[in-house]
């Protein structure tokens, strides 16, 4: 492992990530003005899987775990996400509550390990729920319960994925990513169908101009094949502790790319329900850090 300090050219290349991950909210938002929420999805990992099933080999990991990964971020995380972004919540609150998967990872990953819950790990959950509860209690015509409870169906079942990469141990993030995709576009397409319908499945693609279908590129080759892929590159050469904090700041892109883009308004209530989300994910991911660093003085 290299040094722990990022280099000036590596914190600009991991702040681009962040960035990417963050405004890609506002991106989903503007695809879904054209396209319905599931075939969105399905197109989607389509283009996450093709060519890139081409040009690298299968992970060597099984086949069972590839196709969990894809049915629950693609199906579950992503299907859920876009859907509820569809009318009923924000997508600067939706980059801000989806990020409970850090919770719920924690949670199933004790749930597995038998391992109990640290009292920092419960202060932190209690002041992020805190958060959420705010949100819920301040539903109107652009955020709903409804969009709520589906964007935290979809941290959920990212905190299932997590559960599955990790499981699959140190594979090619890319190639990982490509081959469970594979899985994800069969039953989004079918729930499309059924859902949706093939008449606003055709009208739909008939609407997308070039601009849609870049929001679509976007979703595959920004979000996955630079973010995931340059996170990977950052994580193999730096300490995660040095890495995995700059995640908080993926709510900040969102909530800030929304409110300049799509002029969501920002009152008291929801800079409080981000403050609190923020600073439950801050206390979680960092109080091991800092009580380790002061044991150390």
């Amino acid at each position: 492992m290299n040094n722990p300090t990022l280099s000036l050219r590596h914190l600009w290349l991991i702040l681009a990530v962040v960035a990417v991950w963050g405004t890609n909210f506002v991106i989903i938002k503007f695809a879904l003005a054209h396209l319905p929420p599931l075939l969105l999805a399905a197109l989607r990992f389509l283009l996450a899987a093709f060519p890139l099933v081409l040009l690298v080999r299968r992970p060597a990991v099984p086949w069972r775990n590839l196709m969990f990964y894809g049915l629950v971020i693609g199906v579950g995380q992503f299907g859920l996400l876009f859907y509820g972004m569809t009318g009923d919540i924000t997508p600067g609150l939706a980059s801000l509550v989806v990020q409970a998967q850090v919770f719920f990872t924690v949670a199933l990953a004790m749930a597995l390990s038998g391992e109990r819950l640290r009292p920092f790990q419960l202060v932190a959950a209690l002041i992020a729920a805190a958060g959420m509860v705010v949100i819920g209690s301040h539903t109107d015509g652009h955020t709903t319960l409804l969009g709520l409870v589906l964007t935290l169906g979809a941290a959920l079942f990212w905190a299932l994925g997590n559960i599955a990469s990790r499981a699959a141990g140190p594979v090619n993030v890319l190639a990982y990513i490509a081959w469970s995709s594979l899985f994800a576009v069969p039953p989004l397409l079918g729930l499309s169908l059924w859902l949706e319908g093939w008449p606003r499945i055709a009208a739909g693609l008939m609407q997308a101009d070039w601009a849609t279908w870049l929001a679509v590129l976007w979703q595959s080759l920004g979000n996955t094949v630079f973010g995931y892929g340059v996170w990977a590159w950052l994580l193999a050469r730096y300490p995660t502790a040095t890495v995995s904090p700059f995640s908080l700041l993926v709510p900040v892109f969102g909530m800030g790319a929304s409110v300049l883009l799509m002029g969501e308004a920002l009152p008291p209530w929801k800079l409080w329900a981000a403050a609190l989300v923020m600073a439950g994910l801050a206390l979680n991911l960092l109080w091991p850090r800092l009580r380790a660093a002061g044991q150390h003085r």
